[in-house]
């Protein structure tokens, strides 16, 4: 999920390192936006100069290029690599770090490096005592853990998720998703009423009330949700899934396609 990888490279920084390396931890991440690959020879020379604390931030800076590449086994290389020479007493940076990691190796579909990742952020983020963040590390290790096929233990990190911080409307979405595959449609359409409170602009959260809608037998319900996600953001991937589910509705009930 790219959307979640990019935030988590953004609140990266609220650890915040040393004044001099801020700086240039945040030329090196503006020209990673700009030309991805001249700041990874920036941040290889960089890393030249520097030692273990210090090397971290070109590390980052290496992994957040690398994954604007989609070059993601390289990324969760220089994630993991950055929180190994950050100071052990930050655990706050090295549990967002190894949440970076763990989200590259998420986009490249690789459950247990993720897991492995995400074990590593889990206990940094519990020493910082974070609530917030350990919300977003069980949040992710949810998202191994289907990808796992281990979906009681999802269930579990997302109970955890919304207990450490109830204001994560991921973590509501996901619970309201896996709800709605395991077939518990009555707890799904809860989750997905909270995360569409928490973020009511949202199209993943109006793609899936839709969905959930629908399997309910609640057709006007699910095109309203799908609308909404039209008018939020009309050009958007979500907004193209959202036509489509609407076209099938809006096709005479002969016409439809079979249910599988």
């Amino acid at each position: 999920m790219l959307a979640a990888l990019i935030s988590s490279l953004l609140f990266a920084q609220a650890a915040g390192p040393p004044p001099l390396e801020q700086v240039r931890l945040e030329s090196c991440l503006g020209q990673a936006r700009e030309d991805p690959a001249t700041a990874i020879s920036e941040a290889s020379s960089w890393l030249q100069g520097v030692g273990a604390p210090e090397s971290s931030y070109p590390q980052q800076c290496l992994g957040y290029a690398y994954t604007l590449l989609l070059r993601w086994d390289a990324a969760e290389r220089a994630f993991l690599t950055a929180r190994e020479q950050e100071l052990a007493a930050n655990s706050l940076r090295r549990a967002q770090l190894a949440t970076m990691a763990g989200n590259a190796a998420l986009a490249d579909n690789r459950g247990e490096a993720a897991m492995a990742a995400l074990t590593l952020a889990a206990s940094d983020a519990q020493a910082s005592g974070d609530r917030a963040l350990r919300s977003v590390v069980e949040t992710d290790r949810a998202r191994a853990l289907v990808l796992l096929e281990r979906q009681p233990d999802a269930e579990a990190a997302l109970a955890s998720a919304r207990t450490f911080d109830s204001q994560n409307a991921l973590a509501w979405l996901l619970s309201a998703t896996l709800a709605r595959r395991l077939g518990r449609l009555d707890e799904a359409q809860g989750f997905i009423a909270t995360a569409h409170a928490l973020k009511p602009d949202d199209g993943e959260t109006g793609l899936e009330a839709g969905v959930i809608a629908m399997l309910q037998g609640r057709e006007d319900a699910a095109a309203a949700s799908w609308r909404s996600v039209l008018e939020v953001d009309p050009d958007s991937l979500t907004a193209d899934i959202a036509r489509g589910y609407l076209a099938q509705v809006e096709q005479p009930a002969a016409e439809r396609p079979a249910e599988q």
